[in-house]
């Protein structure tokens, strides 16, 4: 596979966008739960990490450097199993890590996809939030 990894720009929030909503087991689908604003936000601050095939965004990745956490991980569902995640997952905790975090956290819905490709890399169970969601934890 022939992509790069390269910082998300303005210019790629529609992208970004389509494949949140696109993906099959996201909570977070609807547009109007994490409008432009918010990837705006990150694309101003610690930055979106994205994979460009060719002209193509087929995932993107970005760490809350405020509190330790990934704020985002999504790949296109045409291009799962790629390594596409994996590596986008690298460049977030590589943001964490800079920013002198030691430990990252994240949540998912328990049981899903996205529970196990976490837990294949080291996370660990960290509890449950109020909402349902699992908490994940990975030391840095």
């Amino acid at each position: 596979m022939a992509g790069t990894v390269r910082r998300a720009e303005v210019e790629d929030i529609p992208a970004l966008m389509r494949i949140r909503s696109g993906v099959r087991e996201n909570r977070l689908s609807d547009p109007a739960k994490v409008p432009a604003a918010a990837y705006r936000t990150f694309i101003d601050g610690p930055g979106i990490w994205l994979w460009d095939e060719d002209g193509s965004v087929l995932g993107f990745s970005a760490a809350d450097t405020t509190d330790g956490t990934i704020w985002a991980l999504f790949v296109d569902p045409a291009a799962e199993g790629l390594g596409i995640g994996g590596e986008l997952l690298s460049c977030a905790l590589d943001d964490l890590r800079a920013s002198g975090w030691t430990e990252s956290r994240l949540s998912t819905g328990p049981g899903t996809r996205a529970d196990e490709f976490y837990r294949r890399r080291g996370w660990v169970d960290a509890g449950m939030s109020v909402s349902g969601e699992r908490l994940l934890a990975k030391a840095l």
